[in-house]
């Protein structure tokens, strides 16, 4: 008897003497879910590492003048802080964006992000619970340790999306590895989970480590239907500055600016 269908039987025995079925019946499904999906892919070896590996999403599909402004919120030592003039001023300017938000960076900010949910400026995705690179075999990208098999892959997408839902009351709908990095692989696992694998057109502040001018200098240069990814939790950097410098030109030369879920992507 192989694992996928002992897992059915085991789910099956635990409705039949648990109430409230609805609910035990919803948990077994996502294990029978985990259980498939760990069939399917431990033996795949992947070919890829990267930010742009096969099914990875990376620009709008559209020819409008639009730009996507996501916003990714990391976590770790360094990465748990907020960006709060950055935010602010989007919220005065009435300025879209999609911003991805890691297990570990919500943690440390919940009440900004109870607060975040509610505007509807704002989409909240998912960064990973660790925010750990997406891999098969444990690779690692600018030294943060990717995720060593299948079932961590599940356990960093899926466990950050419960932490989501439960604040947005939706399951997110994109996921951002840690670092962007992953292979691709790990690309069609997150599909079977439902997810789409979304890292970027450009690098708007590298990491944050770029200055205001700088930023400012890559956001102009953005073409239509570009996904930028820029950084919330680093309020030290130069994003804020480069970005509200940008913003006012950007519109000028006739580019507005929506959310992920706007338009359809590839």
């Amino acid at each position: 008897m192989n694992r996928t269908v002992l897992s059915t039987l085991i789910c099956l025995l635990f409705c039949l003497l648990s109430l409230p079925l609805s609910l035990e019946w919803g948990w077994c499904q996502e294990i029978q879910i985990r259980e498939k999906i760990i069939s399917e892919f431990t033996q795949r070896s992947p070919n890829e590492w990267g930010v742009k590996v096969k099914g990875v999403k990376t620009k709008l599909n559209t020819d409008q003048k639009v730009i996507a402004l996501t916003f990714d919120a990391c976590g770790g030592p360094k990465g748990k802080r907020y960006d709060a003039r950055l935010i602010n001023y989007l919220e005065a300017e009435k300025i879209p964006a999609t911003l991805f938000i890691s297990g570990k960076w919500i943690d440390a900010n919940f009440e900004i992000l109870k607060k975040l949910v509610k505007n509807p400026l704002f989409d909240i995705e998912n960064h990973g619970l660790s925010h750990k690179p997406c891999s098969t075999t444990g690779r690692s990208a600018h030294g943060i340790e990717g995720t060593k098999n299948v079932g961590e892959i599940i356990d960093e997408i899926e466990q950050n999306a419960l932490k989501i839902k439960t604040l947005t009351l939706r399951k997110p709908k994109y996921y951002r590895p840690g670092t962007a990095y992953c292979d691709e692989v790990c690309v069609e696992i997150a599909g079977a989970l439902g997810y789409e694998v979304v890292t970027f057109s450009l690098l708007g502040d590298v990491g944050a480590m770029l200055t205001g001018s700088q930023v400012k200098e890559v956001l102009l240069s953005a073409p239509p239907s570009s996904i930028i990814l820029l950084h919330m939790n680093r309020p030290e950097s130069g994003t804020a500055e480069g970005v509200i410098k940008a913003i006012p030109e950007l519109k000028k030369k006739g580019f507005s600016f929506v959310k992920l879920s706007e338009y359809p992507l590839y």
